[in-house]
């Protein structure tokens, strides 16, 4: 590929201009740049067309011009694309941001989607507190768009069993799904994603799963703000279910049967969209050895539900429901970016043409997310997001692995000529200087700590939890304390506490290198509690005991031991959370009483 200068000299670009979510289009705070021009490509728009030879002109984050009679303006940067393909950007509807798809760190994830071609994603896994800091750091990266999904579970459900209300609401009746959307309205989600079905992949009773009627009231309410509603949906039964209850994206396989008829035809009644995840369920992944346990009954089953999963992609493409693209990347297997690619390798596996792959990842994707008129095609006045590729994967699918160049809103984000932001060699958001010494003194009556943090419950996973009631309590003087009384879980080693994060959402590291320690006023059951310090860079935590007397509690960072979540060396410069927490033997209950937590 070659770079051409025409009338000007040849334009540089800087690629970190990147939106946060398609609410925050940060080309528009721009002044006006120099048109870039794609020549000679064969360019393949996701409307549905054949693809043609043509020219595709981007300037100020838009496609300003496209077509085989498109022409470069005068001043454009030329970019001879002869013997490449152009098409728009992929798009990732079901993702994790989070480390366990590897690389470790957010802006290694950001590089791995920009590698792959993937220039829209949605978010499921943050917590609604974190949405504001994470968008305004998002902008300052060299990343893909990223809609951040708000969560909404049962009780007993899955996406409930890691954390508390902070990150997965939980509901059980249609009053209290309407309630938890109005709650996380002023977050300003992108959209919602319903945990329909049971504790994992709906084998479990049926307590953990959420039933219609609340599901149905669940997507009325989104819908009245505009919000779309994906779905964890993994039975056919259950997709039933979610498409009578009005959920526009389905975004797992229906893999425990083949699909019936019934159930296709209200998938189709509903206009649901079907993004099936095939990469997350693949038996054996890209680059993995076959189990050496092939022939148990778990591995069987895996192959077996994965067949079904195929299957019924075909059944519902040919039905005409429309299939969009989601991997649940971020989970273990399951790499950030890579992973997308190979989706739609699978979806042609699954009997999809490789242009019809293609428009499942590009145009489908957007139009299940109501933003077709926006991108995921190669027309006039869109966004300027697509992909060069060294290849025709219309013809040949596996060509989408061969990514020449990236842009978003018609800037170089990779490949030659791009520049990446320096922000995105920097492991962790740009550290702030500790508010305090006060973390909380537990007089705001709003759940919310001194330093204007929402309270988070800290207890065990799974789907039997410790059961935990966090509450400001008058302490006689007119002074407030925080109550915390648990009953334990049937488990080995269950617990429960309060974390008291340091910067909204947990994710801004602070600086409280200045201070000594942490002290707080403590009384309990005689127990001993664990003192927990969250890091960027680890887990640290100190024991220490309480009786029903008020005692004042010093612990100085020296005493705090390192713990098993995280690596890295003390330095107390990039902490996150600070918090109080205890364990009793299984069915046993637990209270204590906190005041006043400070950094000294």
């Amino acid at each position: 590929m070659t770079v051409l200068p025409l009338g000007l000299s040849k334009a540089t670009f800087r690629g970190a201009l990147i939106a946060a979510s398609f609410l925050l289009p940060a080309a528009a705070a721009h002044a006006a740049t120099p048109a870039v021009a794609i020549i000679n490509a064969q360019i393949f728009d996701g409307t549905g067309a054949a693809p043609y030879k043509g020219v595709l002109v981007a300037q100020d984050g838009r496609i300003v011009d496209v077509g085989p009679k498109a022409k470069p303006p005068k001043g454009a940067q030329v970019i001879d694309a002869k013997g490449e393909a152009v098409v728009p950007g992929f798009f990732d509807v079901h993702t994790h941001w989070t480390p366990a798809g590897a690389p470790a760190i957010t802006p290694k994830i950001a590089d791995a989607y920009l590698a792959s071609g993937v220039t829209t994603v949605n978010d499921f896994h943050q917590q609604p507190e974190s949405f504001a800091p994470r968008r305004q750091w998002l902008s300052t990266l060299t990343a893909p768009h990223v809609n951040f999904v708000a969560r909404v579970s049962t009780p007993g459900g899955h996406g409930a069993d890691w954390a508390d209300e902070a990150t997965t609401r939980w509901v059980n009746t249609p009053e209290a799904a309407k309630a938890a959307i109005e709650g996380l309205a002023p977050y300003k989600p992108d959209a919602i994603k319903a945990f329909t079905d049971g504790w994992r992949y709906g084998s479990s009773p049926d307590n953990t799963s959420m039933d219609g009627w609340t599901l149905k009231a669940l997507t009325d309410a989104a819908h009245k703000l505009n919000l779309k509603v994906l779905s964890h949906t993994v039975t056919v039964e259950r997709g039933a279910v979610a498409a009578s209850s009005g959920v526009d994206i389905i975004a797992h396989s229906l893999q425990d049967e083949p699909i019936d008829a019934e159930t296709v035809a209200r998938l189709k009644a509903n206009g649901t969209f079907y993004a099936p995840t095939l990469a997350v369920y693949e038996p054996v992944k890209p680059g993995q050895k076959p189990p050496a346990d092939a022939d148990s009954p778990r591995a069987k089953l895996a192959v077996q539900k994965f067949g079904y999963a195929l299957a019924n992609v075909k059944t519902l493409k040919d039905a005409g429901v429309p299939i969009a693209l989601g991997t649940d990347a971020g989970m273990p297997g399951t790499p950030h970016g890579a992973s997308t690619l190979r989706e739609m390798e699978l979806l042609v596996q699954a009997g999809l043409s490789p242009s019809e792959a293609l428009i499942a990842g590009t145009a489908t994707s957007a139009r299940a997310m109501n933003l077709l008129a926006d991108r995921g095609t190669l027309e006039k006045g869109k966004r300027a997001d697509f992909v060069l590729i060294a290849g025709q994967p219309w013809t040949t699918i596996t060509d989408i692995r061969k990514v020449d160049r990236v842009f978003i809103d018609g800037k170089a984000v990779f490949g030659s000529g791009s520049t990446r932001s320096p922000a995105n060699d920097k492991p962790t958001m740009p550290v702030l200087k500790a508010k305090g010494p006060l973390i909380d003194d537990f007089e705001r009556a709003d759940g919310r700590t001194s330093l204007d943090t929402l309270r988070l419950s800290d207890f065990d996973g799974g789907r039997d939890r410790s059961v935990e009631v966090l509450q400001t309590i008058d302490r006689g003087d007119g002074d407030h304390v925080l109550s915390v009384a648990a009953k334990m879980a049937q488990k080995p080693e269950p617990d429960a506490g309060v974390l008291l994060p340091l910067s909204r959402g947990s994710v801004e590291p602070v600086d409280a290198s200045a201070f000594k320690g942490v002290t707080f006023e403590l009384r309990g059951d005689g127990g001993p509690y664990v003192v927990t310090i969250n890091s960027a860079s680890g887990s640290w935590a100190a024991t220490v005991s309480a009786d029903k007397t008020w005692a004042k509690v010093t612990v100085p960072f020296t005493d705090f031991k390192r713990s098993g979540r995280g690596e890295g060396a003390w330095t107390g410069t990039d902490l996150l959370e600070v918090g109080v927490s205890g364990s009793r033997p299984a069915g046993r209950k637990l209270w204590f009483e906190l005041d006043d937590v400070t950094f000294y």
